[in-house]
Parts: C-alpha cells; structure tokens; sequence
C-alpha cells in the first residue's frame, strides 16, 4: 500500500525535546510510516504493526543502549 506523506498526521514522541533532532511516526492501515523530523520532504520508511511494537517494546524494556 502507499501513503503520501502529506495526508498523514505526524507526531514525535512526548519525550522529545523540540530541538528537531527526532524520528516522528504516524498512523496508517497496518503499517506505521517513520520519518525524519529534520527533513519532513525526505524519504519514509515503513513498518509492519507487528514488528514496530516489538522495537517499542524492546525500547521500553531497556533493551538498547543509547550512546551519545
């Protein structure tokens, strides 16, 4: 399926600070499309639902380390 970019809603996460340096996602049927907040005409990236709740929930659990 295809989705333009500009007929979806996208939002960042609340932990994002506003410094434009986030991924934003949207919601879409059966997928969820992932872009980058610096570069909102760039290219998307899409996720299955199924494979993008599991990287969530690996994130909440603390399975990877950020480093800076």
């Amino acid at each position: 399926m295809r989705y333009e970019p500009t007929e979806l809603i996208w939002r960042t996460s609340s932990h994002s600070s506003g410094n434009g340096q986030c991924v934003e996602v949207a919601d879409a049927p059966g997928a969820v499309p992932v872009r980058d907040s610096k570069d909102a005409s760039g290219p998307v990236l899409i996720f299955g639902t199924e494979p993008w709740a599991a990287f969530v929930l690996g994130v909440r659990e603390g399975g990877f380390s950020a480093t800076v």
